[in-house]
């Protein structure tokens, strides 16, 4: 029997990307072991390399919780490198980075709709007085405060009257934040969601984690193991617990491409047309594999035949059983559906080799809350 290939060595200063907790945008942490290895000291500045060229300046400080070989970055780090959890990034020592004589930054106009009153006062000189922060040209990083996160780019440095790629921010450093806001590309919003974006949805999001990315990101396990990968997951949940927003984050983070069905407007009156639209989804997602698709609003298209009022909604129900029953095994082709009716769906689709995995969006979902206790007081 033949051995399995070995898998190709990388350099010692390639890394994994992992998920920091922590919300700082300047800062990357790193097992003291790996620091070492690479002749790095927490506090020393690094300049991380990622995809297409995009490349950051950061702080370097230890976690002891963090894999060996693996690199911590927060979900505005991994924007400004253009990769996602699980890519590898280039790490680089970099001595005597000058401190900025003028940094220039502007907001999103998205961001700042409703604020008023000085940025620089109220958002910027705090979030740059807690540290001696490296910055870079074109990276954005995020300031929250006020119950509110504004999100500014950098438009310029200047080092000594000189432009200048990076610089460190120091006391003495003018920072400016004058002009039109920055307007966002179309579709740059959505395509920039991750798990930081996410809250209060952990216990689900490590199932999604486990159940969606797992096979499109490491195939080979599965067919190492003998077994089939899954197919599908359902969310449910009430509406506006961010059902949609996690399937668009999975997405985002595992690199894969996305193709988002809207329940309602997969249907057509003509004979035929929304069976058609259905399968050329699945014949795209599959030739652009990895892929997910997302069905919103499941129950619209997908309801309990036997309840079904129309012929047309028995035969949409019929082609995504078939479908998802003609995606090959390892496809790596996903299929999620949403709901805030789960016992509306045919339930033919809840068996196992279709939606295989159904997780609550909300963490309050499908628990039993605890009465009140109405406190009354006397009059006096």
């Amino acid at each position: 029997m033949a051995s399995a290939a070995p898998e190709p060595k990388r350099a010692k200063n390639r890394l994994i990307v992992d998920n920091n907790p922590n919300d700082d945008n300047s800062v990357l942490s790193m097992h003291e072991n790996t620091m070492t290895m690479l002749d790095i000291f927490s506090g020393d500045s690094v300049l991380v390399k990622g995809k297409r060229k995009k490349e950051t300046v950061l702080v370097c400080t230890s976690d002891a919780s963090c894999e060996e070989g693996k690199v911590r970055v927060n979900g505005g780090i991994r924007k400004n490198l253009g990769v996602k959890l699980g890519d590898v990034v280039g790490i680089h020592k970099v001595d005597n980075i000058p401190y900025g004589t003028k940094v220039s930054v502007l907001p999103f106009a998205d961001s700042v709709e409703g604020i008023t009153g000085n940025l620089f006062e109220v958002w910027l000189k705090p979030y740059f007085s807690q540290a001696y922060r490296p910055v870079k040209v074109n990276d954005t990083f995020v300031v929250r405060g006020n119950m509110r996160a504004i999100e500014f780019k950098v438009i310029a440095v200047e080092v000594g009257g000189q432009a200048a790629p990076y610089c460190i921010v120091s006391p003495d450093t003018e920072i400016f934040c004058e002009g039109v806001p920055v307007e966002r590309e179309e579709g740059d919003e959505m395509d920039n969601i991750g798990y930081d974006d996410i809250g209060g949805c952990g216990k689900a999001l490590a199932m999604i984690r486990e159940v969606v990315e797992l096979p499109i990101r490491h195939p080979d396990l599965f067919k190492n193991l003998g077994i089939k990968a899954p197919k599908g997951m359902l969310l449910f949940g009430p509406p506006g617990t961010g059902k949609t927003r996690i399937a668009r984050a999975v997405a985002n983070e595992t690199g894969a491409s996305f193709f988002l069905i809207n329940g309602p407007e997969i249907m057509s009156g003509q004979m035929g047309k929304s069976e058609e639209n259905l399968r050329n989804v699945f014949t795209k997602a599959a030739e652009e594999s990895p892929s997910i698709i997302f069905i919103d609003e499941i129950d619209a298209i997908a309801p309990k035949r036997e309840k079904a009022n129309g012929e047309v909604e028995r035969r949409v129900v019929s082609t995504l059983l078939t479908c998802m029953d003609g995606m090959k095994g390892r496809s790596r082709v996903m299929v999620m559906a949403a709901t805030n009716r789960p016992n509306a769906i045919d339930t033919a689709l809840r068996r196992f080799g279709r939606f295989d995995k159904e997780v609550p969006a909300c963490p309050l979902h499908g628990r039993l809350l605890q009465p009140l206790t109405v406190i009354t007081f006397a009059s006096d």
